[in-house]
């Protein structure tokens, strides 16, 4: 598998409200994920809106990249040859699943995410899929 951009990651402070806003603005359908996770339907990617404790003042990046890869150990040290650096713990399962958060060389954060049995992007599709195409959301 090549790595792919699964889904451009909004941090925010109210996640449903900005879905709901770029659900409109796309003509789209969005869904909360629960209270702290929205997706809108960007055909063929996803935006994510995530809740985050920091405001937009923070340092923090507002917008990260979701790198899906097969192999979070392989793309973090191919990523760390290149210049990038590993930020946080890791959060794999015991199946290789998950996540790693890292930055590039300017220190604008992504994650590697490990989706093999594909759990997560389906999820987020599932709950779109719930959400009728003539609603836009809620």
């Amino acid at each position: 598998m090549r790595p792919r951009i699964q889904e451009i990651v909004i941090d925010c402070t109210a996640p449903a409200d900005l879905a709901r806003f770029w659900g409109a603005l796309l003509e789209s359908r969005w869904a909360a994920r629960d209270d702290d996770w929205t997706n809108v339907d960007a055909d063929p990617l996803l935006l994510a809106f995530q809740r985050v404790p920091e405001s937009k003042s923070s340092p923090k990046n507002r917008l990260h990249r979701d790198i899906a890869v097969p192999d979070a150990p392989e793309a973090i040290a191919r990523a760390v040859a290149l210049g990038a650096r590993e930020l946080r713990q890791r959060h794999l399962s015991e199946t290789g699943d998950g996540y790693v958060v890292m930055a590039d060389p300017e220190d604008n954060e992504f994650c590697f995410v490990v989706d093999n049995d594909g759990s997560w992007e389906a999820a987020a599709r599932t709950a779109l899929a719930a959400e009728p195409a003539s609603s836009h959301g809620r």
